[in-house]
């Protein structure tokens, strides 16, 4: 078997959040992976950068796909982390990945299109995101795939524990939307305090998604 990173384009209006992210066009959205939330919470995180929060958050307000919303704590004038509860008229394609066993190592916003890095088993695992799209209408293009023959043994640059953290939080359920595991389970696993093990994620999923977009002949920073 040989796993995947896929770079995918996708864009639909009832996609979460873009509505706001039309509304408030200076706006850049991230999700936010290693976020230790409590998976029974339904809140998902997200880093936000806009010129106007003000006009980010009356996006919010308007928009059909979110339901709760929390400014969660500003990092700087122009940035901040923010918490989401999604409505049932909300498109999500995490738990379409999730299903086929893959995660969304990164997802963010180009205009009112999103912008995914998926990990995947198989490259034939991505004809269950395909399907999906077009049954919800939904527009989407493949960028750009890397293979691999397993993320046990990547050459994306994994360190040891870095490749470990990646395994034990997919294992646990980690990545999956809504979590089946805290950062604090994978911390447990891991015999590491929570620090620790979102910085191996953190950097972890940095590595795959720097192998997913550079070229071959590239070393990764």
């Amino acid at each position: 078997m040989t796993d995947i990173t896929a770079v995918v384009r996708a864009e639909h209006p009832d996609i979460v959040l873009t509505e706001t992210v039309t509304h408030d066009r200076s706006s850049k959205v991230r999700s936010v992976s290693e976020a230790g939330t409590d998976p029974t919470s339904g809140k998902f995180f997200y880093h936000i950068e806009s010129s106007d929060f003000q006009q980010f958050e009356d996006g919010l307000r308007n928009d059909s796909t979110i339901g709760e919303f929390e400014r969660v704590i500003e990092t700087r004038d122009d940035e901040a982390i923010y918490s989401f509860e999604y409505t049932d008229e909300a498109k999500i394609l995490s738990p379409v990945i999730s299903s086929a066993n893959g995660v969304i190592l990164d997802m963010e916003n180009d205009g009112s299109a999103w912008i995914l890095t998926v990990w995947m088993p198989d490259r034939t695992d991505l004809v269950h995101l395909w399907d999906y799209a077009q049954q919800n209408g939904i527009d989407i293009d493949l960028l750009r795939v890397n293979e691999y023959a397993s993320l046990g043994n990547t050459d994306a640059g994994l360190t040891d524990s870095q490749r470990e953290a990646l395994l034990v939080a997919f294992e646990t359920g980690y990545f999956e939307e809504p979590r089946n595991a805290t950062l604090s389970d994978v911390a447990a696993d891991l015999d590491i305090s929570q620090p620790a093990a979102s910085g191996l994620l953190r950097r972890g999923i940095k590595r795959l998604i720097i192998s997913s977009l550079r070229d071959d002949s590239e070393t990764p920073d």
